[in-house]
């Protein structure tokens, strides 16, 4: 069956908009706050002025030298630490997520991520069993866990540090929402133990980083631990009723490689697509953001 190969991104958000990007670097709306922030592939000239960048934004990101992934915020104009924006789709999908500024530049979200919470709203309800049960692995602050657990299923959020899942819990709740299972623990080491357990799932969701440790400082490499951890997904994800999403940002990745990873560890891959998940500014530039492969069964 031919797959489709797509370039997705968010089309209906209300509270988020990217409005400019270049000179590796991003401004972005999240409900009433604008803010800037490095991105590294945004390596082509900004549209807007400098200037212009100034005057909207509330806050901005300025990295340590020595260290591209930490840094501080500058308040340009006064807004809270924390805050909250809405998600609603057509498909009923309705959340309420919570955002910081946090000392590494996110804010708790990845915007480009709503494609996939709507996937989730569209592919749940119609798995023919009540609640399915679903494996969101690397979850960090539970916006899938949370459509997913909206859309009906049995969630499993996971990931490896206790904060984020602290975080995701406050997503979960000010959603209106109860009942997802958290766990704090390494994702490797916690499939394998629902392998031989035998558990099953009907949805697994996988975001890797690129680099990571786990609760006990297990070491992961995308790398070279990708094509263990999709072998191992394969053996507990239900052979007739299902779905996956596998997102990756590596820089040295392509979603032929993520295919190629999916057809080699997965019997059955029907419905497939697979591209790059992006975001458009004002003037209609495209950000790349990450690419992605998902398949489901109906």
């Amino acid at each position: 069956m031919k797959e489709s190969i797509l370039s997705l991104s968010p089309s209906h958000w209300k509270d988020y908009e990217l409005i400019d990007t270049g000179e590796f670097e991003k401004l972005e709306r999240f409900g009433p706050y604008i803010i800037s922030r490095p991105e590294p592939q945004a390596i082509w000239d900004k549209k807007l002025s400098e200037g212009e960048w100034k005057s909207m934004a509330h806050a901005h990101f300025a990295k340590q030298k020595n260290n591209p992934e930490k840094g501080e915020w500058h308040e340009l104009k006064k807004m809270p630490h924390n805050w909250q924006i809405s998600y609603q789709n057509p498909f009923g999908l309705e959340m309420k997520l919570n955002l910081a500024l946090t000392s590494f530049k996110h804010i708790g979200l990845f915007p480009e991520q709503a494609v996939n919470w709507d996937y989730l709203s569209q592919t749940i309800p119609k798995l023919p069993i009540k609640a399915p049960k679903v494996l969101n692995l690397f979850a960090y602050t539970g916006a899938a866990s949370v459509a997913a657990r909206a859309s009906g299923a049995e969630v499993t959020h996971l990931d490896s540090v206790k904060q984020v899942v602290t975080w995701s819990r406050h997503n979960m709740e000010a959603s209106g929402l109860e009942g997802i299972r958290w766990v704090v623990d390494d994702a490797m080491k916690f499939i394998k133990r629902e392998q031989r357990r035998g558990n099953i799932y009907q949805g697994i969701i996988l975001d890797p980083p690129a680099y990571g440790r786990g609760p006990d400082g297990e070491k992961w490499v995308l790398e070279e631990q990708i094509n263990e951890m999709l072998k191992v997904c394969a053996s507990i994800l239900d052979p007739d009723n299902h779905f996956l999403i596998l997102n990756l940002y590596s820089l040295s990745f392509s979603s032929i490689i993520a295919a190629n990873l999916i057809h080699s560890n997965f019997e059955k891959v029907e419905h497939a697509e697979h591209g790059e998940l992006y975001l458009s500014d004002q003037s209609e530039t495209k950000l790349p953001l990450g690419i992605f492969f998902r398949f489901r069964s109906h």
